[in-house]
């Protein structure tokens, strides 16, 4: 069993670690930068080093510095969390090769699955279906046009090194292609540095549905279920929830299935997850693989009574995965809710500040997880999500009384968040009836 983790994250992620870790008898490192001297995960921590100024690029995403802090304190091991570098190939081979355990996939997978086009043709190789468009990059906007033609309007141009919603737009028809065309490589140089681009058919009013699996470094596999995370503003998850009702068990089954077989043919190990796009015929499609832990990874653990932090540490210190497919239960239904720390009547202007007064909800099938406490300042420095409500219901209808009960009863002073924004969701006809899709905020709000 690994001894010392050093969590290269900061925030919830980096608090629900650290607890993690405490109940295996694992210590823990934090890192913060400067301006989070006093966050929540640098106190829980058995060691805390401070690794730059406030700027990501500076501190969080600094690989050298993370990796002298992790030598200096004799971590054996470095859990990257989400978002940072916990998708960055270079950083996992890095540790690789100082023979620090990065506890995720190899960086080879990283690398390949990270670049959306290269990630569609191998899970097409693997029998997974994904949806029509190019064969690789597209390298012009005249092979755009032609390839958009073929497989008939509308088209998504999307990034391949793109994610977190960025690096995406929508064509409707030739004059919308070319104009995005020059936008979206634009966009894709300025925040991936990385401008190649591909293209595929766009599916209307779909359905978000995600696979949760678990791969050992023995060639063992199983998923979790899914998650349905429909529930998007500018293609960032607001809501996520489990079971997806919108599918019928054979769907299900089937979805569940190719994700395992994928992942035992790509030689995939740790957490990951296989996002779909499932269509008012309940047929799916591949979109993209994460290869880390996800922010939603709790609605999963509610249903399943499994710890998926606690499992990718098992199987980063070789053990095996001790449940087989059969063995894994579901139970009730679970919602999870972000609050974020932003203006939803100024556009979601972000809301940096100090929280005069706190309280959190609480109650049976009621979690919260988050970093903040009273008295504590949000830096304006980086995203903008402070907590995370989840719940768990004997149902669906039970899981959106909670939510609602505990979204009434949440009190953070000092800041503006979304959280009566998330109760106008919850409180909406349509949802409550899950008679939405993707398009469904920008619809409706």
């Amino acid at each position: 069993m690994l001894k010392k983790v050093l969590i290269a994250n900061r925030g919830e992620i980096a608090v629900r670690i650290i607890r993690a870790c405490r109940e295996m008898g694992i210590r823990t490192v934090a890192i913060y930068s400067e301006i989070d001297k006093d966050s929540l995960h640098v106190k829980l921590a058995d060691q805390a080093i401070c690794i730059g100024p406030a700027p990501s690029a500076k501190s969080y995403l600094n690989i050298k510095a993370i990796l002298e802090a992790a030598c200096l304190t004799g971590a054996d091991s470095i859990h990257p969390g989400f978002g940072f570098l916990s998708e960055n190939a270079n950083f996992a081979k890095i540790c690789e090769e100082m023979g620090i355990k990065f506890i995720g996939p190899n960086h080879q997978l990283i690398e390949l699955l990270g670049n959306k086009s290269k990630a569609k043709e191998t899970m097409k190789k693997a029998g997974v279906p994904v949806v029509p468009g190019s064969d690789g990059l597209v390298y012009s906007k005249k092979q755009a046009v032609e390839l958009a033609e073929k497989i008939k309007y509308p088209v998504m141009l999307k990034a391949s090194s793109g994610g977190g919603g960025k690096g995406i737009r929508i064509a409707y028809n030739k004059e919308e292609l070319e104009k995005q065309y020059d936008i979206v490589k634009q966009e894709a140089k300025i925040s991936f540095n990385d401008d190649s681009l591909y293209l595929e058919k766009f599916v209307e009013n779909p359905r978000h549905i995600e696979i949760q699996i678990l791969a050992d470094e023995h060639g063992n596999a199983i998923h979790l279920g899914e998650r349905d995370c429909s529930v998007q503003r500018r293609n960032q998850k607001v809501l996520e929830e489990t079971p997806a009702e919108i599918l019928d068990e054979k769907t299900r089954t089937k979805m569940g299935e190719v994700a395992v077989k994928a992942v035992k043919e790509i030689g995939y190990t740790n957490a990951g997850t296989i996002e779909f796009l499932v269509d008012k015929n309940k047929d799916f499609y591949f979109m993209e693989m994460n290869t880390r832990i996800q922010v939603e990874h709790p609605v999963t653990e509610m249903v399943t009574g499994i710890d998926i932090v606690k499992e990718q540490i098992k199987i980063a210190s070789g053990e095996k995965i001790k449940y087989k497919q059969k063995d894994i239960t579901f139970t009730g239904h679970s919602m999870e809710v972000r609050i974020n720390a932003e203006d939803p009547d100024k556009n979601f202007m972000p809301c940096a500040g100090t929280i005069t007064g706190l309280h959190l909800p609480g109650g049976n099938g009621i979690r919260v997880d988050t970093a903040i406490y009273g008295g504590y300042k949000i830096p304006p420095t980086y995203d903008s999500m402070i907590a995370k409500i989840i719940v768990h219901g004997k149902d669906r209808k039970d899981s959106i009384a909670k939510m609602k009960s505990a979204i009434a009863e949440l009190v953070i002073d000092g800041v503006t968040t979304n959280s009566d924004f998330i109760l106008k969701i919850l409180e909406n006809k349509d949802f409550q009836s899950n008679k939405y899709d993707t398009s469904f905020l920008s619809k409706n709000f």
